[in-house]
Parts: structure tokens; C-alpha cells; sequence
């Protein structure tokens, strides 16, 4: 046997104890920090798709479960901390596909966005997201530094896949992207910033399909994956090269936009193509059935596409976490627009009905939020309106959770650490007060967020970043 030094046993147990502390600014918001903790008479819904189970006693061991059953069967240890779950329900912690670290700050005519390092992963947390992946980042250093204080309990979030700087050639201005001179760069973006630790590169809106092949097979010889934001490629184009992952649903495929160029964004002319596709039209059949051939997965970001007519100016309710001079301009924008988007209306609906369709075809749909847009998609509050809107969308409120959980394991390959309630998995679970299934709203009343066994006080996250978005 190898002999361990007395000094690499010491450095590692001082590791293992500091991974354990957290600083007094994230203490603050821990309700729960016991090793054992017993929930008992709880509803159960694990995030595999089953049915609810009533009368449920979760067990906790550290950052485990421990044991998971009807509560009559389940001895709850006698030096456990007790939490009585009557009334309530257990979901696992959401794991969500295309979340950012920044929020739309636009000036005069251009679209800019601002790095939100200290509220946008409190407020994740807070709306019950325990694993992210950042669909992109503005400052990719920057979200890599706040995954290692996170990890190391120096900041309040969730554990985070960080994924690269946007792929990308110049097309409208967008200050914080870097462009593409030539295919040659993508190799050395992917390798740099996979030596940095990020786990996954996306590409946008006006690559080519020798950007997105070199970037493809850079990535998968070492081992990490790939997402788009796409417009200049196909779906069925960015499928068959290899790509991983399609971000948006069905709203960014420019696959039925008349006289398609090859490696051409045309914006408007996409975006007709899809008013005019016929629900159960020849041609978005096909293309379902290629992407499931193709096991290309799909992450739908509904809450930033919601409609202005008929829904929150803050889709999940989180106007006051704005700061007064952007909450002032979003209010404005909605209500100059509201009652004059019946075509936002139509495709936000057709496009929700697709998604279903590959859903129940055998797609791995995944989901997210993209806190961009006009401002109105508010991290934490647009996790928690995002299953609301698979429910009303037609999704079973299990569905609804496996995509949101399960499914998002699935596609980073960590679904026998996270995603479901189950024994031996990690405890990153949510407790919500109230019955999902008579109301699904109720995923807004979270109490307690357990990220490897530790619970966050959810509704003192979202009180402490109050006024503060759009800031910092």
C-alpha cells in the first residue's frame, strides 16, 4: 500500500471541513443544516413521471436520502429534526437548461445585457432550482467564479454547468458578444474555455455549418456538449451534424421560412414560416420525427416568449424584485403592448403544442427560462411559472415535474445523483405548502429549499434581493 503523507491527510480534511462551512452572508438564509431530518406526512411527487404518493416520510442523512416510504412503515430516528409536511408536497430540486447569470439592459435602439452576479443565483435557488446550466454566458469567468463560491459556501445558488461564450458571427449588434473572424477560432474557443472548467458551448444565431461541425466535434472528443440558439442553420441541418441540444422549442427554427438561404439568418422570414406552418402540418412532423431519430433534445424557455395580453407583466410574479427605474420601464412596455400581440398569442400556443407532441413521441424535452428578452423573465419566479405553464399547456402536473427535474438530470448525465426523490440520491428536494395538483400555482408557496441537504429559506431569498434587479 501507497503511504499517505501526514500533510495530504490534513490538507484534505481541512478541504472536507471548509467545503462544509458557509460564510455568515449565506447562513442567513438556512433553515435546515441537521444531519438527520425526517419529514413526515408528506405528499410525494419524485419526478419520474409517477403518480403522487400521500402520507409520505422523507428521511434525510446529510446530503442523502435516506429512506423514502409510507409514513406508517418509516421509523423516523429518534434524534432527527422533525419538519411535519401535512398539507404540503415534496418535488425534487428543478434542474433547468438554459438559465443566465445576466438580464436585458436596453439603451435606445440597442439590445445589451448586464452581468447579475449576486441576485440571479439567489433568486434561482429561491425558486427552487438546486442544478443550473447557463445557456451561455456574457462573462463565462465571471459564472465560473461564482460556481466555485457557491460550491465552496461563500455564495447563496445553485450548483451550476457553466457553459461557454456564445459561438457566434457579427450579425445585430449585441455589445457583449465576441464574433467570429473565420471557422478556425471555434476550435480555440472550445479548447480554452474547456480547460477553464465549462462543461458545455452554445451556438447562436448567425453561424455556419462548418462553425457549428468544428464545434460539434471539438466538444465530443472531450466528452462535453453542445446547444443553440439558431437561426442561420436549420433544426434539421444543426440535427444532423450532431448538435445536442435546441434551444427555444420550435421558436427559433427557421426550417419553414420561404427560400431559405444556406447559413443565412433571416429573422422575419423565419418567424413567418412559423405563423403559416399548419399545426399538424407534413413538414413539423418530419422535423419532430428527425430530432427524436436524432436524439437532439429540445429545451423549451416558454416564460420568455408569454404573451402580453392576459398574463403577469412579470410572468411568476416578481415585479418588486426589479429596481424602481426597470420595473418602470418594463411596466411601460406592457402596457404599450398589451391587446395587440394575437400573433404572439397563436404561436405561443402552437409552439407549446409541438412541444407536447414531441414529448409524448419520445423526445427528451427539457426546460429553462432565458431571463432575457424584454426584461419581463425575472430569474427564480420564471423557474416556478414554468411548470405552470407546461400544466396549462396540457402537460400532467407529473409531467410537468419530470421535464423540469428528471429530464435535466438526464441530458447532463447526472440523473443517478439528482432530478428524482428517490433513496440514496442526493437531497435536493423542495417543499412546497400546498397541493399541486388541485392548484399548480401553489409551486409559488416553496418554504424550503434542500440542496444536498441543506434548506434555504425560500421566501427570505426572494424578500432579500427586493428592488435589486436589473442592478446588480
Amino acid at each position: 500500500m501507497k503511504k499517505i503523507s501526514f500533510l495530504a491527510v490534513l490538507l484534505f480534511i481541512g478541504f472536507t471541513a471548509y467545503a462544509q462551512e458557509f460564510t455568515p452572508q449565506v447562513q442567513r438564509f438556512i433553515s435546515v443544516n441537521s444531519d438527520l431530518v425526517a419529514i413526515t406526512n408528506v405528499t410525494v411527487i419524485d419526478g419520474t413521471g409517477a403518480p403522487a404518493k400521500t402520507n409520505q416520510t422523507v428521511i434525510l442523512n446529510k446530503d442523502r436520502i435516506q429512506e423514502i416510504g409510507e409514513a406508517s412503515k418509516i421509523k423516523t430516528p429518534a434524534n432527527a429534526k422533525i419538519i411535519d409536511g401535512s398539507g404540503k408536497t415534496i418535488i425534487p430540486g428543478l434542474v433547468m437548461l438554459h438559465e443566465h447569470l445576466f438580464y436585458t439592459k436596453p439603451f435606445e435602439n440597442w439590445f445589451s445585457v448586464g452581468q447579475m452576479t449576486f441576485t440571479f443565483p439567489r433568486l434561482y435557488l429561491a425558486g427552487g432550482v438546486t442544478t443550473m446550466r447557463t445557456g451561455g454566458s456574457i462573462q463565462p469567468q465571471t459564472d465560473l467564479n461564482v460556481k466555485k463560491w457557491i460550491l465552496e459556501g461563500k455564495m447563496t445558488g445553485p450548483k451550476m454547468d457553466v457553459t461557454g461564450p456564445f459561438i457566434e458571427r457579427e450579425g445585430p449588434r449585441v455589445p457583449e458578444l465576441g464574433f467570429l473572424g473565420n471557422t478556425d477560432e471555434v476550435a480555440k474557443i472550445v479548447n480554452y474555455w474547456a480547460d477553464k472548467g465549462v462543461t458545455s458551448f452554445k451556438v447562436y444565431n448567425n453561424i455556419t455549418q462548418e462553425d457549428l461541425k468544428v464545434c460539434v466535434a471539438e466538444a465530443h472528443k472531450r466528452g462535453l456538449k453542445v446547444t443553440g440558439h439558431l437561426c442561420s442553420l436549420t433544426y434539421e441541418e444543426a440535427s444532423n451534424i450532431g448538435i445536442d441540444n435546441l434551444e427555444h422549442g420550435f421558436m427559433a427554427s427557421s426550417d419553414f421560412a420561404e427560400d431559405k438561404q444556406e447559413n443565412i439568418c433571416d429573422p422575419f422570414a423565419a418567424r413567418t414560416g412559423l405563423a403559416k406552418e399548419n399545426l399538424n402540418g407534413d413538414n413539423i412532423n418530419a422535423l419532430i420525427e428527425l430530432l427524436i431519430k436524432n436524439k437532439t433534445a429540445i429545451t423549451s424557455t416558454p416564460v420568455v416568449f408569454e404573451p402580453y395580453t392576459g398574463h403577469e407583466v412579470v410572468p411568476g410574479g416578481g415585479l418588486d424584485a426589479l429596481a424602481p427605474q426597470v420595473r418602470e420601464r418594463i411596466q411601460n412596455g406592457y402596457d404599450s403592448r398589451v391587446n395587440r400581440d394575437e400573433q404572439s398569442i397563436n404561436l405561443f400556443n402552437k409552439n407549446l403544442k409541438w412541444l407536447k407532441r414531441f414529448h409524448e413521441k419520445g423526445g427528451l424535452l427539457v426546460a429553462g427560462t432565458d431571463p432575457t428578452g424584454a426584461g419581463r423573465t425575472v430569474a427564480g419566479y420564471a423557474n416556478q411559472r414554468t411548470v405552470e405553464i407546461f400544466v396549462e399547456a396540457g402537460f400532467s402536473v407529473t409531467e410537468a415535474i419530470k421535464i423540469s427535474t428528471y429530464n435535466g438530470a438526464l441530458f447532463l448525465k447526472k440523473e443517478k445523483e439528482i432530478g428524482t426523490v428517490e433513496k440514496g440520491k442526493k437531497a435536493d428536494l423542495i417543499l412546497i405548502d400546498g397541493n399541486l395538483e388541485q392548484n399548480i400555482k401553489n409551486i409559488r408557496k416553496m418554504e424550503i429549499v434542500f440542496k444536498e441537504g441543506v434548506g434555504f429559506d425560500s421566501q427570505k431569498m426572494f424578500k432579500s434581493v427586493k428592488d435589486q434587479v436589473g442592478l446588480n
